[in-house]
């Protein structure tokens, strides 16, 4: 197997980056109230990122799962202020997994257009995603209960959401712009990724799917964002060492650059291990999502565990390495901490994908 990009994505992956670093800008929203860069947005959606991995009959543009990972290191590394990760990586595989034909051709083509906004709600506030801790109910095609908190659920158009019907847990679509739906925004550690409480009653909603695949139509779409999210996660922990390698290589102490102290050389060291294990894994999960490999859910959570430890530690590391000057405001290393933390959570912690990752080895031993 070949776990390297062709010269195509690598042509992509140069192209993303160039045009990242010019119309990315995180701490204008940061230091802002607007909850994502509505301009930089509608470029993305001009490029036609958000189509990638979704056939052309269903609204996109053809390209490949490793396309979309591809993209998805670039806008780790930019930290760029979109609901890419929302619209994309959940709500839109939510349904080009589980969704009708008629769903697809409904919703996916708003989805990879840019001009609808998608999340996924599963949360209940603390705990971790398990069916047990699902309250929020359909009935009569009505759903009742509160999710919170769901990444981008202020600016969304449309949720795809796991809620209870009878003993089973189905995945329902739910127009956030009609009625029985109420928002507040709320505050978390990164504000250049908007977060919000939905509380739903009686708003009208849509199966996905059926109800006795639904808990197994979550789980692979969780696996699928995963993935991509650990490319986000690396691209941000690459640019975190880079940015304390730049730092070490220019910043004088007792007449001689701090990057010749062995104690600064170790750190990057660790750091630059930590990103590259989880690179390989991160590969490994892209391939399986790629082929379809029945190894996908532990290359899934592998991916996922890896890519969480490696970008909270880079950015913390790159703190260390600025010294005082990395507790700034004024340095963006602040910023790589919050998107770190940001992304360890937004599809559940890192126990979480822990246990997963054991449970699916049992799985696969036993058999």
């Amino acid at each position: 197997m070949n776990f390297d990009f062709s010269d195509d994505q690598r042509m992509l992956r140069d192209q993303a980056r160039r045009f990242l670093e010019e119309n990315a800008k995180p701490r204008e929203i940061l230091e802002g109230d607007q909850p994502f860069d509505r301009g930089l947005w509608k470029k993305i959606a001009e490029l036609g990122w958000m189509g990638a991995a979704i056939s052309e009959e269903d609204g996109g543009i053809g390209l490949t799962h490793i396309d979309l990972c591809v993209i998805a290191e670039e806008l780790g590394r930019s930290l760029a202020p979109v609901p890419f990760a929302s619209s994309i990586y959940l709500g839109r595989e939510a349904i080009a997994i589980a969704g009708s034909p008629d769903q697809k051709q409904a919703h996916l083509a708003g989805l990879c257009d840019g001009s609808k906004i998608g999340c996924l709600a599963t949360a209940e506030g603390n705990g971790p995603l398990m069916p047990k801790n699902i309250r929020a109910e359909v009935s009569g095609g009505k759903l009742s209960g509160t999710k919170t908190p769901v990444a981008d659920g202020d600016i969304a158009d449309l949720a795809v959401v796991a809620a209870r019907s009878g003993s089973d847990i189905g995945l329902f679509l739910v127009d956030l712009t009609g009625p029985g739906v109420a928002r507040q925004p709320i505050e978390t550690i990164d504000p250049t990724r908007s977060h919000a409480t939905l509380t739903f009653d009686g708003a009208p909603a849509e199966q996905l799917g059926t109800l006795a695949d639904g808990w197994r139509n979550l789980e692979a779409t969780l696996d699928h964002a995963a993935i991509m999210l650990a490319f986000e996660q690396i691209g941000g922990a690459q640019k975190a060492l880079e940015d304390a390698k730049d730092y070490a290589l220019n910043r004088y102490a007792f007449g001689r650059p701090i990057a010749s102290f062995q104690a600064i050389k170790h750190k990057l060291a660790d750091v630059y291990m930590k990103t590259e294990l989880a690179r390989s894994n991160a590969y490994y999960g892209a391939w399986a999502l790629a082929t379809g490999a029945a190894e996908l859910p532990v290359a899934a959570a592998a991916a996922r565990v890896a890519g969480s430890k490696a970008f909270i530690f880079a950015a913390e590391e790159n703190i260390q390495t600025h010294g005082g000057m990395g507790f700034t405001w004024e340095f963006d290393c602040h910023m790589y901490l919050r998107r770190a933390k940001h992304l360890a959570l937004i599809i559940g912690g890192e126990r979480k994908w822990k246990d997963r990752l054991v449970s699916q080895l049992e799985q696969r031993n036993a058999a």
